[in-house]
């Protein structure tokens, strides 16, 4: 992955959009890593990739729920219970 300082990525903005098309670049601030800049295909992906393991926990959580018999009403009746 490139590093580029923040003033670089200032001064080059345009050089820096056209590197994050090839890849991440990540921005430094004093020596230190404060961005990441990289392309709208590569961010879309990342964001679908974690919608899907999103879906994917929820999904098994319901069906370890279900094997444990954890039904709605069974919720329902435990929230109250908390009340």
């Amino acid at each position: 992955m490139r590093t580029v300082s923040a003033i670089d990525a200032k001064n080059r903005f345009g050089q820096l959009l056209e590197a994050a098309q090839r890849e991440p670049v990540t921005v430094t601030k004093q020596g230190r890593p404060a961005a990441v800049v990289l392309s709208v295909e590569d961010y879309e992906r990342m964001r679908g990739a974690a919608n899907a393991r999103l879906l994917d926990s929820v999904r098994r959580m319901q069906e370890e729920a279900a094997a444990a018999g954890l039904t709605e009403e069974a919720l329902d009746e435990l929230l109250t219970d908390e009340r």
